[in-house]
């Protein structure tokens, strides 16, 4: 079997995620607080409690804030990446969301924020959540989807393109949500759903966009990125394009982050089953209101 291809250099995400805590920028943690929200709102559907959760590198403290104060957990771990946040108590544990330092069928509940989207191996951290969990727990996280900043992957490359003959990669891949459902059914989550809310971000230019993703340590961090920085007449180019192409009437710039959740239960056995094959009492002729007609053999 080839080993999984890394896409993302994990090494630099650590150090850039380090300093983004160190120096946190005010209000950079905006497309965090909206993501939350969401998940808030579908767990206030959710009518069960959960002995024990564990907010999966959710920093900023967002998303064990949500958890303390559904009135659904038991017991709460914070599990911070690589380092815990100088601005919150300690965390329960910190680990990297890669590899999980948990025991199976160990806790009721799992949450992710914006965190997986960075991991090489999705496929094989979805299964460690999955055996992580308790028969009936519940896994549920928010990732950027594909089309995630579509806007400045496009003016970057054009710009690279028209002023220096080639383009390198400058904006990470994203998962479409049909990969992401089949990555959940591979993993054996039952029930699994997986549903994406794009939300539109307004800047002044592109700079501003730029200064906002480098805040929350969310910069290129594809392995095989250039090592040549980009001059100068690039940005400026890029920014032109930005504004010309993605602007509103009042000048501003659009940027598009597409959130997708995924949602999806430990099997267990009190859970609703698919029919089997043939196993319908009811004819779908008579749910339609029409007669059923046979096919005719020569």
């Amino acid at each position: 079997m080839s080993a999984q291809p890394e896409l993302f250099d994990r090494k630099l995400l650590r150090m850039r995620r380090k300093a983004a805590l160190k120096n946190a920028k005010l209000g950079s943690d905006f497309l965090l607080k909206a993501v939350v929200e969401d998940l808030e709102e579908r767990l206030s559907t959710i009518t069960r409690t959960f002995d024990t959760a564990i907010d999966l590198g959710g920093h900023c403290g967002n998303v064990e804030s949500l958890l303390g104060a559904t009135g659904k957990v038991g017991t709460l771990y914070r599990a911070d990446l690589w380092q815990p946040d100088p601005h919150l108590t300690a965390p329960a544990f910190v680990a990297d969301d890669a590899v999980l330092p948990l025991k199976d069928q160990s806790t009721d509940l799992i949450v992710s924020a914006l965190s997986l989207q960075f991991v090489n191996d999705l496929p094989g951290t979805l299964i460690q959540i999955r055996r992580a969990l308790r028969p009936d727990g519940l896994f549920l996280a928010t990732l950027a989807g594909a089309g995630t900043l579509t806007e400045l992957r496009d003016c970057l490359t054009r710009a690279e393109l028209e002023l220096r003959g080639g383009a390198a990669a400058r904006v990470l891949p994203f998962a479409d949500t049909r990969d992401l459902g089949g990555l959940m059914q591979r993993a054996g989550f039952a029930l699994p759903v997986t549903d994406m809310d794009p939300l539109t971000v307004r800047y002044y230019s592109m700079f501003d966009l730029m200064a906002d993703l480098k805040a929350m340590g969310a910069t290129n961090i594809l392995r095989e990125r250039s090592r040549t920085p980009l001059p100068k007449t690039v940005f400026l180019r890029a920014a032109e394009l930005y504004s010309q192409d993605y602007a509103d009437p009042d000048g501003r710039v659009r940027a598009t982050f597409n959130m997708v959740t995924l949602l999806g239960w430990a099997p267990h056995s009190s859970q609703q089953k698919p029919l089997k094959p043939g196993s319908a009492k009811t004819r779908l002729a008579d749910a339609l209101g029409t007669e059923e007609v046979g096919l005719k053999r020569d």
